[in-house]
C-alpha cells in the first residue's frame, strides 16, 4: 500500500501518519489545500467525511492532489475581475434600455448584472474564508471590506424596492450613479485582497 502526494511518494508510516484525516491535517500544516483524493483508484464519498478521514493509510493505495490556497484565491479573483467587466456592460445596457422605455429588456440585462455582483461578493467572502482573512481588517478605499459588503446589500435592497414600485426613474439613477461606484468598489476590493494575498507566507 502506498501514499502519493502531488505525484511524489510520501513515507506516511515513517512520519507516524495512520489515517487519511491525519494525512490531510499534515498537508494543511504545510499550507496545502487537498483538492482531489483517490483511494484504490476510486473517489471517496465526501458526504461521509467522518468515515473518509478514518481510512487507514496502510491498507490502501492513495493518490492525493493539493493546491496552494493562495493560487486558488488569485485565480478566483481573476475570474471576478472579468465578471465585473461583464456586469458593468450589462448595467450600462440596462440603463440605456430604461431610458428608451424598454423596461422588460432592461430587466433581463439587470438579472445578469445581479447574479454577477452576487457571485463577486460570494467569491470575495469565500476567498477570505479560505485564507482565514478578517475582512474587517482588509481596507479598500480607506474602508474595511465588511462595510463595503454591507453597503452593497443595502444597494441591492434599494434596487429591489425601485423594481417593486416600478419606479424606473429612481432605478435608472441608482444604475447610472451608485451602481457604477459599486463596480469600482468591487474592483478596489479585489485589488486589496490581491495585495494581502501577495503578502501571505
Amino acid at each position: 500500500m502506498s501514499v502519493t502526494v502531488d505525484r511524489q511518494p510520501l513515507p506516511a508510516a515513517e512520519m507516524g501518519l495512520e489515517t487519511l484525516g491525519q494525512l490531510i491535517a499534515h498537508l494543511q500544516k504545510d499550507n496545502r489545500l487537498v483538492v482531489h483524493v483517490l483511494v484504490d483508484g476510486q473517489e471517496p464519498d465526501l458526504s461521509q467525511m467522518g468515515t473518509v478521514r478514518k481510512i487507514p493509510l496502510n491498507q490502501h493505495t492513495l493518490f492525493v492532489e493539493t493546491a496552494d490556497p493562495r493560487q486558488l484565491a488569485v485565480q478566483a479573483l481573476t475570474e471576478v475581475e472579468a465578471q465585473l467587466a461583464e456586469a458593468d456592460r450589462l448595467r450600462c445596457e440596462a440603463s440605456e434600455l430604461i431610458v428608451q422605455n424598454q423596461n422588460q429588456r432592461a430587466m433581463e440585462k439587470l438579472s445578469g448584472c445581479f447574479s454577477t455582483w452576487q457571485h463577486a461578493q460570494e467569491s470575495v467572502l469565500k476567498t477570505a474564508q479560505l485564507l482565514r482573512l478578517d475582512l474587517a481588517a482588509v481596507q479598500s478605499e480607506g474602508r474595511p471590506l465588511t462595510e463595503m459588503v454591507r453597503d452593497f446589500a443595502e444597494q441591492l435592497r434599494q434596487i429591489k424596492a425601485a423594481l417593486e414600485n416600478r419606479d424606473f426613474v429612481h432605478l435608472n439613477d441608482i444604475l447610472t450613479y451608485e451602481a457604477a461606484q459599486t463596480t469600482a468598489s468591487w474592483r478596489g476590493a479585489v485589488a486589496s485582497l490581491r495585495a494581502v494575498i501577495g503578502q501571505l507566507q
